[in-house]
């Protein structure tokens, strides 16, 4: 038996993004626009415990999956922080007259829908459809309020408000801006990541910032590949991004409240980024910085929540087994180390061999006293950990299941069993195969009894001609077989009359008068050619003949 030792122990180590720890920063697709914080029901603050944000605080699953509608995202340019744009700015067209959560500004309607056209049906927020909701997760997701505006981060720690606002100054300043959607009026001109030419009249989306054209399709994120919501787009290093991965680019982001990290140190783990506190254990929500914790199913828990809801109990004390402690199981039972002892003995059984009898465990010594069976070969007890054969109520060891006759091992073999006996397939066929009486080797299929005795077909033949009687009409003589052709040529009474063979076969009668033998049909008056047969008849000569021709015979 293996013990499985599987925990896995972590310690979260608080990081510097100027020493040896500065390592790629994770993706995360998901939105902390919610009310927790690090306060209790009266408003204390709790030292060292944070909520994760980042989870539905009933259910605990990511937010993205909720279907949540904000109204106060409708508008990119507001969540932006730029003046309204009032009106789509072409007349009589409103956007949600039409159906449509959004609609890129400037354009007539059939150029809108030629627009929504030349996307995926995903990317398209027709009001009331599974675009919209996909709108609204990607408004959350690719320009996260906390990144926008520092009113939203309830994590900025007032020391670092300086930095937010120099950051998010920056940024506005010289990466954000809103795609325009226009008609390619002149040729020559090229997408700017595919770069197949545009064809004239067709729609393109221009990005100021780098004063390139854009296929509709082609307009996302350098970084997570989606369509920028809303035309909303960041430039660095001469590529466009979502707001999100363009901050990513220049900032740690907080795994749990998802806000970036502007402070110089933070915690590190789990491949991801943290606020100092708010790595935390995903049951109690204690902060783990400097602290040992367990992963399981991707999160984090400190050692005391991990061992109160994943640690199994021990069988033989019914204490927890701790993650310092080795877990020896053996079917869904746990022991710990120290505990995985003979139920009789009671001596350790790490790394021996054992038997389990009743859910109990027993060394091999007091499992074969008690409970071990016998071989029917050899009569000795099957030691514990013993390869056994078994057939129907009968049991041997393996060196031990042998032929009766041969003695070879039969192993995994094909085997004959007779009355109490084990026989290999050659010497049962040797011993009790049935074989042919004329040249004594085995009959395998298309066998003839005769006279009890078994004959190959090909071998049961007449004892004259030596043609085959299989299926043929025969007799026999001197107890040999015989063809009837052959029979009657050789043994049978000849008619007086036809001088053929009488050999009787198929219920043919003849008649005997003295030396003399006839068929029934050859039984006639030499005179009149009538029937004998049961009638009286008077010899004359060779010949015989009825009554009447014997007096009309007698009168001449």
């Amino acid at each position: 038996m293996n013990d499985r030792w599987e925990t896995r122990k972590h310690t979260a180590i608080v990081h510097n993004p100027g020493n040896a720890y500065d390592d790629d920063l994770e993706d995360l697709n998901y939105d902390n626009d919610n009310d927790n914080d690090n306060n209790d029901d009266d408003g204390n603050e709790r030292s060292g415990i944070y909520c994760t944000g980042k989870n539905c605080t009933s259910c605990k699953c990511p937010k993205e999956v909720h279907d949540v509608c904000h109204e106060e995202w409708v508008s990119v340019r507001a969540r932006l922080g730029l003046k309204s744009e009032g009106s789509n700015n072409y007349i009589g067209f409103e956007p949600r007259d039409r159906g449509l959560a959004w609609a890129p500004p400037g354009l007539p309607p059939h150029k809108v829908e030629e627009y929504f056209s030349m996307l995926p049906e995903i990317s398209v927020p027709r009001l009331g459809t599974p675009g919209e909701r996909h709108r609204d997760r990607q408004l959350a997701t690719q320009l996260p309020k906390q990144d926008l505006a520092r009113t939203y981060c309830r994590h900025l720690d007032p020391r670092h408000a300086a930095s937010a606002d120099d950051f998010m100054a920056a940024r506005n300043e010289i990466a954000l801006d809103i795609g325009s959607v226009q008609e390619v009026l002149e040729r020559g001109h090229e997408c700017g990541v595919c770069h197949e030419p545009f064809k004239y009249g067709s729609l393109a989306v221009m990005a100021s910032k780098l004063g390139l054209l854009y296929h509709p399709a082609c307009f996302q994120c350098a970084q997570c590949h989606e369509l920028l919501v809303d035309l909303a787009y960041c430039v660095h290093d001469d590529a466009l991004y979502c707001e999100r991965h363009y901050a990513e680019r220049l900032k740690p982001r907080c795994a749990a409240c998802d806000e970036l990290i502007f402070s110089g140190e933070y915690t590190k783990a789990m491949n991801k980024d943290w606020h100092s506190g708010h790595f935390c254990c995903w049951q109690c929500d204690e902060s783990l910085t400097g602290q040992r914790y367990v992963l399981r199913d991707e999160h984090p828990y400190c050692i005391k929540c991990y061992e109160s809801v994943f640690a199994n109990g021990c069988e033989e004390c019914n204490k927890i087994i701790g993650i310092d402690s080795k877990d020896l199981s053996y079917k869904d039972k746990h022991w710990h180390e120290a505990c995985f002892l003979c139920n009789k003995c009671r001596v350790s059984l790490v790394d021996k061999q054992f038997g389990s009898k009743v859910d109990k465990i027993y060394c091999g010594n007091c499992y074969d006293a008690q409970f071990a069976s016998r071989c029917d070969g050899c009569g000795e007890i099957f030691r514990a950990g013993t390869k056994k054969m078994e057939y129907k109520t009968r049991q041997w060891h393996e060196k031990c299941f042998c032929c009766v006759v041969c003695k070879n091992p039969i192993g995994t073999k094909s085997f004959i069993p007779r009355e109490q006996e084990i026989y290999c397939a050659g010497c049962y066929e040797d011993k009790f195969a049935t074989r042919c009486v004329k040249c004594n080797k085995i009959i395998t299929s298309g066998g003839v009894t005769y006279k009890n005795e078994p004959w190959h077909r090909d071998c049961f033949t007449c004892s004259h001609c030596n043609n085959s009687l299989a299926g043929q009409r025969f007799t026999s003589r001197d107890d040999k077989p015989y063809c009837a052709e052959c029979f009657g040529e050789l043994f049978a009474k000849r008619c007086t009359a036809c001088t053929k063979p009488i050999t009787g076969i198929g219920g043919t009668r003849f008649i005997s008068f003295e030396d003399r033998h006839w068929h029934n049909d050859c039984f006639i008056c030499a005179g009149c050619k009538t029937s004998l047969v049961g009638r009286g008849f008077i010899t004359d000569g060779d010949d015989i003949i009825c009554p009447e021709c014997a007096k009309q015979k007698l009168s001449e």
